[in-house]
């Protein structure tokens, strides 16, 4: 489990690519590495990932077809930056909202607009994924918890401040670029069980 607050980002620092696999290897400050074990979860780019091996800051994780295909993950070359997330332990604060690692899709960023103190990214996802889309919803982008500003056709836009754009990627990120999304669980679960409940009544 993850809450969407991203706590910097990594570094890219090599790509094993094996036959529809890969073993990517992010370089980790001493404060993010601080108690990390094999095994445990990490998320970058909003994808949950398992650490494989510890090499100093150097942190491992096996990333599967399905993981490169959908996310974007897989267009990360070496040097490349990600937003990374520790997961969650009880009795933290809880500063976003609750979120699984689990990506639906990636959206494309269409229109970014700058004033003197905050950033307005505008992003494009398929009709049909734009019922879990709400005005002042949740949704992750890049493994970052945000609130949705305004909804229209099948475009949403969010709301930035500065310490975002500076903690996080969306401080370099440009138009046409895809960003990881993952829906709120809880709007997912309530429009999938509206839907299912009418469709049983026709």
């Amino acid at each position: 489990m993850f809450t969407g607050i991203v706590q910097g980002m990594a570094t890219l620092v090599a790509i094993n690519k094996k036959e529809l696999f890969q073993t990517h290897t992010i370089e980790l400050t001493d404060e993010m590495i601080e108690g990390l074990v094999i095994g445990a979860s990490l998320a970058h780019n909003g994808c949950c990932l398992t650490v494989t091996e510890i090499s100093g800051n150097h942190v491992a994780f096996d990333l599967m077809q399905a993981t490169l295909r959908l996310t974007n993950l897989g267009q990360l070359n070496v040097g490349d930056q990600v937003n990374v997330e520790r997961a969650a332990k009880f009795g933290d604060e809880i500063g976003g909202h609750s979120m699984s690692g689990h990506i639906a899709l990636m959206a494309k960023l269409v229109e970014v607009i700058t004033t003197e103190n905050n950033r307005t990214l505008w992003f494009e996802l398929p009709e049909t994924s734009m019922k879990y889309v709400l005005s002042k919803g949740y949704i992750g982008l890049d493994g970052c918890s945000l609130t949705i500003g305004e909804v229209k056709d099948n475009r949403f836009s969010v709301h930035l401040i500065p310490e975002t754009l500076n903690r996080t990627l969306f401080g370099g990120r440009k138009v046409g670029d895809d960003v990881n999304i993952e829906f709120d669980p809880q709007t997912q679960a309530i429009v999938d069980t509206v839907e299912r409940v009418l469709a049983n009544q026709k």
